[in-house]
């Protein structure tokens, strides 16, 4: 670990996220104390992990009724500490993922194997099977444990996902920021997001 990384490393801060899920997974989890399961798909968008919405009910809510994997939607809150992130929105951690990208690439040119690909396109355009930033995480997970460099707790990216939200802009209808969890112990507790108080 540099300079760098000790002090700008770690996020000070406990983060709200939410999990979009089925409700036997938030049973599972909220009632009956098991922990959630990371995610290890070779597409899973910021690497394998525990994945949450950062301050996104909706976004959470809007995923677990659109997924085909659900049959009953419902979204599991949770108070995270991001530990040791690798931290997408730093120029720093945008740097070291380029830098992987590059000893990936050679890695698997000797293997004589294919790069993977982003692909699976939405209507907008966006890839929404992430192979290839998958890949490239878990290389630069893989080299650190090889290297006996400290693990990364969690890892952070922002996505400009889905429709304009009116003509002429950048900003998307599906915008957010994504955290996948690497360390159980960065997550403090679940909780079941409640209701507004109207009367307040």
């Amino acid at each position: 670990m540099n300079l760098y990384d000790t002090m700008y490393g770690r996020l000070p801060n406990l983060v709200i996220g939410f999990h979009g899920c089925d409700e036997s997974t938030f049973e599972k989890v909220l009632n009956q104390k098991q922990m959630l399961h990371s995610s290890t798909n070779s597409y899973d968008w910021l690497g394998n992990g525990m994945y949450f919405w950062e301050q996104n009910l909706e976004r959470a809510w809007q995923w677990a009724k659109e997924s085909k994997s659900v049959e009953k939607p419902a979204v599991l809150g949770a108070v995270i500490d991001l530990g040791y992130c690798l931290n997408l929105l730093d120029s720093h951690y945008l740097q070291i993922l380029k830098n992987e990208y590059v000893l990936l690439k050679q890695d698997i040119q000797i293997a004589g194997l294919p790069l993977p690909k982003n692909k699976g396109e939405d209507k907008t355009g966006n890839a929404m099977l992430r192979n290839l930033d998958c890949a490239v995480i878990e290389h630069l997970h893989t080299s650190r444990k090889e290297a006996n460099y400290l693990p990364f707790d969690s890892v952070r990216g922002v996505f400009w996902e889905g429709d304009s939200i009116y003509p002429n802009t950048e900003i998307k209808e599906k915008n957010h920021i994504q955290i996948c969890v690497r360390n159980p112990n960065c997550i403090k507790g679940f909780f079941a997001p409640r209701g507004f108080v109207e009367s307040w």
